[in-house]
């Protein structure tokens, strides 16, 4: 699903909508894939903590919801055209950061 791209992310596809809802969210069953994939290496046990996903220029806290359908990433709506999304649900390159670049995020309050 995702490929290493530089030392900060990691880049993939996904089909990215809008929700009504306040949060980014991936299907649950992807979201604890991807980060015991990407994550366990750096010392990451746990598969629920939040990933940091980046959709043009702005990047998202995702977590984890059972209702989102696979490969698909859905972000509050109003963020939309900051996003780069014209018309959804649209196929783009969304990047997932690294767990160290994650965590430099978190400090600073990126996301």
């Amino acid at each position: 699903m995702f490929e290493v791209f530089s030392s900060g992310y990691y880049l993939g596809r996904l089909y990215v909508e809008p929700s009504d809802g306040d949060t980014a969210a991936l299907q649950r069953r992807q979201h604890e894939r991807v980060n015991a994939q990407l994550y366990a290496d750096d010392g990451v046990a746990r598969t629920d903590y939040p990933l940091v996903m980046k959709v043009g220029t702005r990047h998202y806290r995702v977590e984890g919801d059972a209702d989102v359908p696979a490969d698909t990433l859905v972000v509050p709506r109003e963020t939309l055209e900051e996003a780069g999304i014209d018309n959804p649900p649209a196929l783009s390159e969304v990047l997932l950061a690294r767990s160290g670049h994650a965590r430099r995020l978190y400090e600073t309050g990126a996301v």
